[in-house]
Protein backbone atom coordinates (compact mmCIF):
# COMPACT_ATOMS: atom_id res chain seq x y z
CA UNK A 1 0.00 0.00 0.00
CA UNK A 2 1.49 3.67 -0.87
CA UNK A 3 1.41 5.69 2.01
CA UNK A 4 0.65 9.65 1.11
CA UNK A 5 3.38 11.05 3.81
CA UNK A 6 7.11 11.00 3.76
CA UNK A 7 7.45 11.31 7.43
CA UNK A 8 6.02 10.53 11.22
CA UNK A 9 6.53 11.85 14.57
CA UNK A 10 6.02 10.20 17.53
CA UNK A 11 5.19 10.70 21.02
CA UNK A 12 7.23 8.56 22.99
CA UNK A 13 5.97 7.28 26.93
CA UNK A 14 2.61 5.87 26.39
CA UNK A 15 2.47 6.09 22.28
CA UNK A 16 5.61 3.47 22.03
CA UNK A 17 7.39 3.05 25.57
CA UNK A 18 6.04 1.72 29.12
CA UNK A 19 9.27 1.92 30.67
CA UNK A 20 7.61 5.36 32.75
CA UNK A 21 4.16 3.72 33.10
CA UNK A 22 2.94 4.78 36.71
CA UNK A 23 4.30 8.51 36.41
CA UNK A 24 0.94 10.07 36.68
CA UNK A 25 0.56 8.65 40.55
CA UNK A 26 3.95 9.37 41.51
CA UNK A 27 3.84 13.19 40.54
CA UNK A 28 0.00 13.03 41.94
CA UNK A 29 1.01 11.96 45.17
CA UNK A 30 4.30 14.18 45.60
CA UNK A 31 2.32 17.52 44.58
CA UNK A 32 -0.54 16.40 47.41
CA UNK A 33 2.19 15.97 49.59
CA UNK A 34 3.21 19.42 48.94
CA UNK A 35 0.27 21.35 48.96
CA UNK A 36 -1.18 19.63 52.30
CA UNK A 37 1.85 21.90 53.76
CA UNK A 38 0.48 24.80 52.66
CA UNK A 39 -1.28 26.97 55.10
CA UNK A 40 -4.81 27.54 53.34
CA UNK A 41 -5.06 23.47 51.78
CA UNK A 42 -7.87 21.69 50.84
CA UNK A 43 -8.87 18.22 52.18
CA UNK A 44 -6.58 15.54 50.59
CA UNK A 45 -9.23 14.16 48.07
CA UNK A 46 -10.13 17.27 46.79
CA UNK A 47 -6.55 18.40 46.30
CA UNK A 48 -5.99 15.03 44.84
CA UNK A 49 -8.97 15.69 41.97
CA UNK A 50 -7.23 19.83 41.58
CA UNK A 51 -3.67 18.28 41.16
CA UNK A 52 -4.94 15.26 38.58
CA UNK A 53 -6.93 17.31 36.72
CA UNK A 54 -3.73 19.83 35.40
CA UNK A 55 -1.45 16.84 35.22
CA UNK A 56 -4.04 15.55 32.73
CA UNK A 57 -4.17 19.15 31.48
CA UNK A 58 -0.38 19.88 30.72
CA UNK A 59 0.09 15.75 29.86
CA UNK A 60 2.57 15.68 26.51
CA UNK A 61 4.32 19.29 27.59
CA UNK A 62 7.76 19.28 29.13
CA UNK A 63 7.49 17.93 33.27
CA UNK A 64 8.54 21.79 33.90
CA UNK A 65 5.36 23.18 33.36
CA UNK A 66 3.75 20.87 35.77
CA UNK A 67 5.97 21.64 38.31
CA UNK A 68 5.64 25.58 37.32
CA UNK A 69 1.83 25.02 37.79
CA UNK A 70 2.66 23.43 41.66
CA UNK A 71 4.94 26.34 42.59
CA UNK A 72 1.87 28.61 41.51
CA UNK A 73 -0.90 26.44 43.30
CA UNK A 74 1.40 26.43 46.59
CA UNK A 75 1.52 30.03 46.21
CA UNK A 76 -2.05 30.53 45.94
CA UNK A 77 -2.57 29.04 49.42
CA UNK A 78 -0.17 31.12 51.27
CA UNK A 79 3.13 28.74 51.14
CA UNK A 80 6.47 29.55 49.72
CA UNK A 81 6.82 27.89 46.36
CA UNK A 82 10.04 26.64 45.67
CA UNK A 83 11.78 27.10 42.27
CA UNK A 84 10.32 25.03 39.49
CA UNK A 85 13.06 23.22 38.43
CA UNK A 86 13.28 21.86 42.53
CA UNK A 87 10.38 20.18 42.39
CA UNK A 88 11.40 18.71 38.80
CA UNK A 89 14.12 17.34 40.42
CA UNK A 90 12.44 15.88 42.96
CA UNK A 91 9.87 14.33 40.84
CA UNK A 92 12.87 12.71 38.67
CA UNK A 93 14.11 11.37 41.87
CA UNK A 94 11.26 9.33 42.72
CA UNK A 95 10.54 8.46 38.74
CA UNK A 96 13.24 6.86 38.69
CA UNK A 97 13.57 4.86 41.76
CA UNK A 98 10.22 3.56 40.34
CA UNK A 99 11.53 2.55 37.18
CA UNK A 100 15.30 1.54 38.61
CA UNK A 101 14.38 -2.09 38.27
CA UNK A 102 13.28 -2.08 35.00
CA UNK A 103 15.93 -0.32 33.61
CA UNK A 104 18.15 -2.68 35.28
CA UNK A 105 16.64 -5.46 33.68
CA UNK A 106 16.64 -4.13 30.31
CA UNK A 107 20.20 -3.45 30.95
CA UNK A 108 21.06 -6.69 31.54
CA UNK A 109 18.69 -8.76 29.40
CA UNK A 110 16.91 -10.35 31.96
CA UNK A 111 13.32 -8.79 30.79
CA UNK A 112 11.85 -8.90 26.97
CA UNK A 113 12.04 -5.42 25.48
CA UNK A 114 8.76 -6.62 24.18
CA UNK A 115 7.04 -6.16 27.40
CA UNK A 116 7.89 -2.24 27.57
CA UNK A 117 6.40 -1.69 24.09
CA UNK A 118 2.70 -0.39 23.46
CA UNK A 119 1.77 -4.03 21.92
CA UNK A 120 3.04 -3.61 17.89
CA UNK A 121 4.77 -0.88 18.20
CA UNK A 122 8.01 -1.90 17.63
CA UNK A 123 6.97 -3.79 14.96
CA UNK A 124 4.64 -0.46 13.36
CA UNK A 125 7.92 1.83 13.49
CA UNK A 126 9.80 -1.03 11.69
CA UNK A 127 7.05 -1.33 9.10
CA UNK A 128 7.17 2.54 8.54
CA UNK A 129 11.03 2.58 8.22
CA UNK A 130 11.30 -0.34 5.37
CA UNK A 131 8.77 1.82 3.81
CA UNK A 132 11.00 4.78 3.53
CA UNK A 133 9.07 7.20 5.83
CA UNK A 134 11.41 9.07 7.86
CA UNK A 135 10.62 8.74 11.58
CA UNK A 136 11.10 11.60 14.05
CA UNK A 137 10.67 11.17 18.31
CA UNK A 138 9.56 14.00 20.38
CA UNK A 139 8.92 13.47 23.91
CA UNK A 140 7.98 15.89 27.17
CA UNK A 141 10.49 13.55 29.00
CA UNK A 142 14.15 15.18 29.19
CA UNK A 143 15.77 14.43 26.19
CA UNK A 144 18.79 12.28 27.64
CA UNK A 145 15.81 9.64 29.41
CA UNK A 146 14.02 9.84 25.96
CA UNK A 147 17.88 8.48 24.40
CA UNK A 148 18.34 6.34 26.96
CA UNK A 149 15.06 4.38 27.26
CA UNK A 150 14.83 4.42 23.33
CA UNK A 151 18.59 2.51 22.87
CA UNK A 152 17.51 0.36 25.68
CA UNK A 153 14.39 -0.90 23.55
CA UNK A 154 16.24 -0.88 20.82
CA UNK A 155 14.57 1.22 18.63
CA UNK A 156 16.56 4.12 18.79
CA UNK A 157 18.40 3.52 15.18
CA UNK A 158 15.05 3.63 13.45
CA UNK A 159 14.75 7.68 14.41
CA UNK A 160 16.30 10.28 11.79
CA UNK A 161 15.64 12.64 14.88
CA UNK A 162 14.93 12.10 18.55
CA UNK A 163 14.33 15.43 20.93
CA UNK A 164 12.90 16.13 24.43
CA UNK A 165 12.70 18.49 27.39
CA UNK A 166 15.79 20.80 27.72
CA UNK A 167 17.04 22.41 30.97
CA UNK A 168 16.36 25.51 29.09
CA UNK A 169 12.77 24.46 28.71
CA UNK A 170 11.89 27.45 26.38
CA UNK A 171 13.55 26.03 23.89
CA UNK A 172 11.68 22.84 22.79
CA UNK A 173 7.96 22.01 22.68
CA UNK A 174 6.15 19.49 20.28
CA UNK A 175 5.38 22.66 18.52
CA UNK A 176 8.86 23.53 18.01
CA UNK A 177 9.61 20.06 17.05
CA UNK A 178 6.73 19.90 14.38
CA UNK A 179 8.01 22.95 12.37
CA UNK A 180 11.52 22.18 12.33
CA UNK A 181 10.52 19.16 10.75
CA UNK A 182 8.49 20.46 8.14
CA UNK A 183 10.92 23.80 7.69
CA UNK A 184 14.17 21.38 7.36
CA UNK A 185 12.80 18.89 5.65
CA UNK A 186 10.88 21.31 2.44
CA UNK A 187 7.41 19.23 3.49
CA UNK A 188 3.89 20.32 4.24
CA UNK A 189 1.93 19.55 7.21
CA UNK A 190 -0.11 16.83 4.66
CA UNK A 191 2.86 14.77 3.95
CA UNK A 192 3.36 14.36 8.11
CA UNK A 193 1.52 12.21 10.27
CA UNK A 194 2.04 12.37 14.08
CA UNK A 195 1.12 9.71 16.74
CA UNK A 196 0.73 10.14 20.37
CA UNK A 197 -1.36 9.51 23.49
CA UNK A 198 -1.90 12.80 25.05
CA UNK A 199 -3.51 16.44 23.65
CA UNK A 200 -0.58 18.53 23.23
CA UNK A 201 0.89 16.83 19.93
CA UNK A 202 -2.72 16.04 18.56
CA UNK A 203 -3.40 19.52 18.70
CA UNK A 204 -0.25 20.72 17.01
CA UNK A 205 0.14 18.01 14.39
CA UNK A 206 -3.65 19.15 13.29
CA UNK A 207 -2.92 23.32 12.97
CA UNK A 208 -0.20 22.52 10.19
CA UNK A 209 -2.84 19.75 8.55
CA UNK A 210 -0.90 16.20 9.63
CA UNK A 211 -2.68 13.47 10.22
CA UNK A 212 -3.28 13.24 13.92
CA UNK A 213 -3.73 9.01 15.10
CA UNK A 214 -4.15 9.51 18.64
CA UNK A 215 -3.04 6.44 20.58
CA UNK A 216 -5.59 5.81 23.28
CA UNK A 217 -3.32 2.92 25.42
CA UNK A 218 -4.52 1.12 27.93
CA UNK A 219 -0.71 1.40 29.78
CA UNK A 220 -1.57 -1.21 32.54
CA UNK A 221 -3.09 -4.35 30.72
CA UNK A 222 -1.73 -3.87 27.36
CA UNK A 223 -4.84 -5.83 26.83
CA UNK A 224 -5.90 -4.07 23.02
CA UNK A 225 -8.76 -1.99 25.09
CA UNK A 226 -8.96 1.53 24.33
CA UNK A 227 -8.38 3.76 27.73
CA UNK A 228 -11.76 5.90 27.59
CA UNK A 229 -10.07 8.77 29.39
CA UNK A 230 -7.75 9.21 26.81
CA UNK A 231 -9.82 8.48 23.96
CA UNK A 232 -12.24 11.63 25.07
CA UNK A 233 -8.97 14.04 25.22
CA UNK A 234 -7.80 12.88 21.75
CA UNK A 235 -11.14 13.28 20.51
CA UNK A 236 -10.93 16.74 21.92
CA UNK A 237 -8.12 17.53 20.20
CA UNK A 238 -9.18 16.98 16.99
CA UNK A 239 -7.67 13.24 16.23
CA UNK A 240 -8.45 12.18 12.97
CA UNK A 241 -8.22 8.67 14.18
CA UNK A 242 -7.84 7.02 17.54
CA UNK A 243 -6.50 3.56 18.24
CA UNK A 244 -5.46 1.37 21.30
CA UNK A 245 -2.53 0.81 20.14
CA UNK A 246 -0.27 -0.42 16.76
CA UNK A 247 -1.69 -4.33 17.08
CA UNK A 248 -3.65 -3.79 13.90
CA UNK A 249 -2.16 -1.13 11.61
CA UNK A 250 -4.49 -1.88 9.00
CA UNK A 251 -6.84 1.34 9.59
CA UNK A 252 -3.98 3.79 10.11
CA UNK A 253 -2.70 2.67 6.78
CA UNK A 254 -5.94 3.19 5.28
CA UNK A 255 -5.89 6.74 6.27
CA UNK A 256 -2.48 7.08 5.67
CA UNK A 257 -3.42 5.96 2.23
CA UNK A 258 -6.55 7.82 1.40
Amino acid sequence: MSLKITGALFDFDGTISLVREGWQPIMTQMMVEILLKTPRHEPEDQLTKLVSDYIDELTGRQTMYQMIRLAEEVEKRGGMPEDPSEYKKRYIELLEKHIADRLESLRTGHSDPADFFVPGAKEFLELLHAQGVALYLASGTDEHFVRREAQLLGVANLFKTIAGAQEQYLTFSKKIAIERILRENAIDGTKLAVFGDGFVEIEEAKKVGAFAIGVASDEVSRSGQINEWKQRRLTDAGADLIVPDFSDPGPIFTLLAA
